[in-house]
């Protein structure tokens, strides 16, 4: 798999599509939770910064995956306290 995915036009991190992906498929509800997000935000995490692909990526994932209330507002507030270091 490319480390990029372009979806209309935009870049994506591919990586992180994957996980997202693989986190939801054939297994529970479909929705990601607490868990799965703390995966998502460790894989975002490991490059050390927040680049404007992440950034569209995480919003992608926000917008076309289901989250748990939980997850999403934990993951919220999680990213948001990292990215203000960043």
């Amino acid at each position: 798999m490319a480390y990029y995915k372009t979806i209309d036009g935009i870049k994506y991190d591919g990586e992180l599509l994957m996980l997202a992906e693989k986190l939801t498929s054939g297994k529970g509800d479909g929705r990601l939770s607490v868990d799965d997000a703390n995966q998502i935000f460790a894989s975002v995490k490991d490059g050390g910064t927040y680049t404007d692909i992440e950034k569209n990526t995480i919003s992608y994932i926000r917008k076309n995956y289901n989250w748990t209330e939980a997850a999403d507002e934990w993951f919220r507030t999680e990213i948001r306290k990292w990215a203000a270091t960043k």
